[in-house]
């Protein structure tokens, strides 16, 4: 018996060593294949690729991360549902608000700029569509055809009438592509450009359209692959920026007033003013210095409209000959000074180029005669005074030298290395990690694809990407049938902008503890990569919601990408705001903290305050 019992001491004492053994082997194979050092990383992908959960309606948490991982006041407090805000609040937009702004000096056009709501005049109730919303048409009916009910706005019809902006015909709006300069029609226009401006070669994609109206000229841009920046101030000019987004045409409500536009320095191919009412020969040329600081070198700037031509127009224009002659002579000054050389002027258009650098332009060696602007960085722009100042351009060690580099033609320029990450520009940024970055966000698109089998067939038409980062998320699904508007919010960590424009994609700075520039129901898809994890403990998880809320349209849809610690809170906002939500594994597998929330917005309008 003493021997039997020594024997089975022996065996269990061999079992607890073998399986401890084994235990310990898989446990370092596994932190093995996870460290990217050895080739069973790829087997790890492949497995999780067969056997990852697409679609978890009721995902248990509780499997990987218990209660316990989440901060102590995620459950602290029950988020009650959002009721509709009053119908006269269907056209609301926060930072552009009517009554606020009249409040603000003229000059500069001060009270024309983003003045937002203090906290305690912020709405925290849903923004209803008008009475009888429907969907918009596809692209690119859209672009010639607006639904009554969408913007039941009928002033322009009356006021642009003869100016072919938009005739009222039943139920539907009819845009026949003509502007206050282009009566004729935006193509035809658009071929004069294209005979002195190398429009259809690739070399012009970005462009920035100032005072736009209804961005009949960006609408037109879209057909020799020019994606186009178009802005205008909420004005008396009423609904002009709704109309070009409900087009399907990128827009955002703006003015060039007293404040820097917020974009980077060197990101537009072409810049363009026709009849834009902003007045270039005065301030000192702070205006025509601003756009000079948004243009890449070489890059054009078109002028058509007063003064341009007055020697035949000044009569229709009911404007002296001296006045007129006085205004053009000031602008050809300011685009001397500024290295400008005027290429064009015909049939009331003229048309200038910038310098490729500063060391061909022998006024810019001497600082007695040009006031030099002194930016922090390159994003210093966010509410930012604007200053009757030169931008430098980066070094060249030639005068053909273009400054900062040059790019490639669209569209082989949207994967091309961005020269700003080939020159080290951008802090925590090469080469290779910016093709990492390409290739993962591929990898995110195909996984968004499995939930949301529309993602690129043309069902979204205006796409918002929250926090764009490299814009890698907009490559992967640049198609004509839909276009993204990439924000990258000022205080993230690194500023990215820049490599996005010149991937011949657009966007623009902003701080999402704001309402965006832009009328309720805009866009058909908002993307969201981080922003929760970003902005906590900056702004309440609410404001933010309520915003993406407010510019999405009915139905439209929402992913968003973040830590399950955010989600959880995200997605009890959005379920009382009449969200439909889904929580979906990351496509590395439900052991990967980072999940995907995808969402709809219901249909309901002013008169049903209903679900539908």
């Amino acid at each position: 018996m003493a021997r039997n019992l020594t024997e089975n001491k022996t065996r269990t004492a061999l079992f607890v060593l073998v399986v401890f053994g084994l235990c310990s082997f898989f446990y370092l194979l596994g932190v093995w294949q996870r460290s990217g050092f050895g080739r069973g990383d790829s087997i790890a992908a492949v497995v999780n690729e067969q056997t990852k959960c697409l679609r978890l309606p009721n995902l248990n948490f509780e499997t990987h991360h218990s209660a316990s991982d989440l901060p102590n006041d995620t459950f602290s407090s029950q988020v009650k549902t959002f009721e509709p805000c009053d119908a006269e609040y269907t056209d609301y937009t926060p930072c552009e608000e009517q009554k606020r702004a009249m409040t603000f000096p003229r000059d500069h056009m001060i009270y024309r700029e983003r003045h937002c709501p203090p906290e305690n005049e912020k709405l925290y109730c849903l923004i209803p569509a008008p009475k009888g919303y429907v969907a918009p048409f596809p692209w690119p009916k859209s672009r010639d055809y607006v639904s009554y009910a969408n913007v039941p706005h009928k002033s322009l019809t009356v006021e642009k009438a003869i100016q072919n902006w938009v005739h009222y015909e039943g139920n539907v709006f009819r845009f026949p592509g003509g502007g206050t300069q282009f009566p004729e029609g935006a193509d035809k226009y658009i071929d004069q450009l294209a005979s002195v401006i190398p429009i259809t070669e690739g070399k012009v994609r970005t462009a920035l359209d100032t005072g736009c109206g209804v961005a009949s000229l960006g609408a037109y841009l879209l057909k020799k692959n020019v994606l186009t920046m178009s802005f205008a101030p909420k004005d008396n000019h009423e609904a002009q920026v709704q109309f070009a987004l409900e087009r399907g045409v990128p827009a955002y409500i703006g003015v060039l007033g007293s404040m820097k536009l917020s974009f980077p320095s060197r990101v537009f191919d072409m810049a363009h003013c026709s009849r834009c009412l902003i007045p270039w020969s005065g301030s000192n040329g702070m205006y025509m210095m601003e756009v000079d600081r948004v243009l890449r070198p070489g890059g054009y700037w078109v002028l058509s409209g007063p003064p341009i031509g007055w020697k035949i127009h000044y009569k229709g224009w009911q404007r002296s000959k001296e006045d007129l002659r006085s205004e053009q002579r000031k602008i050809e000054q300011f685009a001397e000074l500024l290295c400008w050389k005027k290429i064009s002027e015909k049939d009331g258009i003229a048309i200038w180029r910038k310098r490729l650098n500063d060391k061909s332009c022998p006024r810019m060696q001497d600082n007695s005669k040009v006031a030099k602007c002194e930016l922090t960085s390159d994003s210093d722009v966010w509410y930012k005074k604007m200053e009757a100042c030169i931008t430098p351009l980066p070094e060249v060690k030639s005068v053909s030298e273009v400054a900062g580099g040059q790019l490639e033609p669209f569209p082989k320029r949207l994967n091309a290395v961005p020269p700003r990450i080939a020159r080290g520009f951008v802090s925590g940024f090469s080469v290779q990690t910016y093709q990492d970055d390409n290739k993962l966000w591929q990898k995110h698109v195909n996984a968004y694809k499995k939930t949301n089998d529309l993602l690129d067939t043309g069902r979204y038409r205006n796409i918002m990407d929250m926090n764009a980062g490299l814009g890698s998320f907009a490559a992967v699904l640049e198609s004509p049938k839909l276009w993204v508007m990439n924000v990258v919010p000022f205080i993230a960590d690194t500023n990215t902008l820049g490599v996005i424009y010149e991937r011949g994609l657009i966007g623009m700075y902003h701080d999402w503890c704001e309402g965006f520039s832009t009328y309720p129901r805009t866009y058909d898809l908002i993307h969201a990569n981080g922003v929760f994890s970003l902005y906590q403990n900056k702004c309440k998880f609410e404001d933010i919601l309520l915003e993406m809320d407010r510019i999405l349209r009915p139905e439209g849809a929402v992913i968003i990408r973040d830590t399950i610690d955010a989600l959880v809170k995200v997605e009890k906002v959005a379920n009382a705001m009449r969200w439909e939500t889904t929580l979906a594994d990351h496509e590395g597998g439900p052991r990967v903290p980072e999940k995907i929330l995808f969402a709809v917005k219901q249909y309901w309008t002013a008169d049903s305050k209903s679900r539908r």
